[in-house]
């Protein structure tokens, strides 16, 4: 629009026209990219919060689009990559294995309370 070189008037005209015609909308974008980034990416909540937060999205509308993740499958999934995760890990130290997947999972978003709760289940388990 901005290329086109049109007036004001213009650029607020089409605006109008384009939210009211659901071409624009907020909560529509922020409903896609929480189930884009969870189902394909695996991202946590708290990245694709503050993702959101970084693209002005209101947080009022960022806590309509969280509810398109189901709980349940969210800490499935988060059961399944951390699992595979940890099995990646080559490291032969505890404490370097253990930091490897904290960050990765903290990079990826997930709250911190479930990294540490499943890095402690998983070194019981292996040990």
């Amino acid at each position: 629009m901005f290329s086109f070189n049109l007036s004001s008037q213009e650029k607020e005209e089409i605006m109008v026209y384009l939210i009211d015609n659901k071409f624009l909308n907020e909560e529509r974008f922020a409903q896609s990219f929480v189930r884009g980034k969870h189902n394909y990416k695996k991202w946590g909540k708290v990245r694709i919060i503050n993702e959101l937060k970084a693209r002005n999205i209101s947080s009022t509308i960022i806590k309509i689009a969280l509810k398109e993740i189901n709980d349940s499958l969210y800490f499935e999934t988060f059961d399944d990559i951390a699992e595979k995760h940890w099995e990646t890990i080559l490291e032969k130290n505890l404490m370097k294995k253990r930091k490897k997947f904290c960050d990765y999972f903290i990079r990826k978003g997930w709250e911190n309370d479930l990294i540490y709760e499943k890095v402690k289940e998983l070194e019981k388990i292996n040990n």
